[in-house]
């Protein structure tokens, strides 16, 4: 596939754009109800709820509500567990610029994400409602990555064709996902040089 082929790149959130830099917040917690090291997000990330939330099938509202009875978080607390779960997640300021750079050189840039609704909020909150051409969350079409129906939601919103896009996720499987339904994508991992990889694909 040629460079001049590559209409759109898609970026995954959590773990790509969004990453946990500062895990303090999360380990106070531990500390505070007296679980291990990572206790609190096995609860907050890897619960039934948390799935239910994603597919749109629960509200923001009741997943938290879910967290907080399993931990045995009074519901008071649960704004404040909030905000130091997620208090050491940084928006990557290079990827942000990358976003605008290829937006400059005419490509049009996608997100998607398997998350709950709560995302579009923060979208906007960081400024990026203007520089994505489109968002797709799970929680909005019921379909979560890597099943196909996930990454046609998102070529239908940019209006590209599989082999015209290109894809970026930290999880293997979602990569995987994205060239079943003849996408190129990219596996993001820790130290990657994400610009240089991409310029290899747009300029081959």
């Amino acid at each position: 596939m040629s460079g001049d082929a590559v209409k759109a790149i898609i970026f995954d959130w959590g773990g790509v754009l969004m990453r946990t830099q500062d895990r303090s917040g999360r380990d106070e917690w531990d500390r505070k109800l007296g679980l291990p090291q990572g206790g609190v997000e096995r609860v907050v990330h890897g619960s039934e709820a948390w799935n239910e939330v994603q597919r749109g099938e629960r509200s923001d509202t009741s997943y938290w509500q879910v967290v907080a009875e399993q931990l045995g978080v009074p519901p008071g607390d649960i704004p404040q567990l909030r905000r130091d779960f997620y208090r050491g997640d940084r928006l990557d300021p290079d990827l942000i610029d990358l976003i605008h750079n290829l937006k400059a050189r005419g490509h049009k840039v996608g997100l998607m994400s398997n998350n709950s609704l709560a995302l579009l909020d923060l979208i906007e909150e960081h400024g990026l409602t203007d520089p994505l051409d489109g968002v797709v969350i799970s929680a909005q079409i019921g379909v979560m990555k890597p099943a196909p129906g996930a990454y046609q939601a998102i070529l239908d919103k940019l209006g590209v064709s599989a082999p015209d896009a290109v894809f970026i996720d930290d999880f293997p499987r979602n990569v995987e996902g994205a060239r079943a339904v003849g996408m190129q994508a990219i596996h993001f991992q820790p130290g990657i040089n994400l610009p240089a990889t991409l310029r290899s694909l747009l300029d081959a």
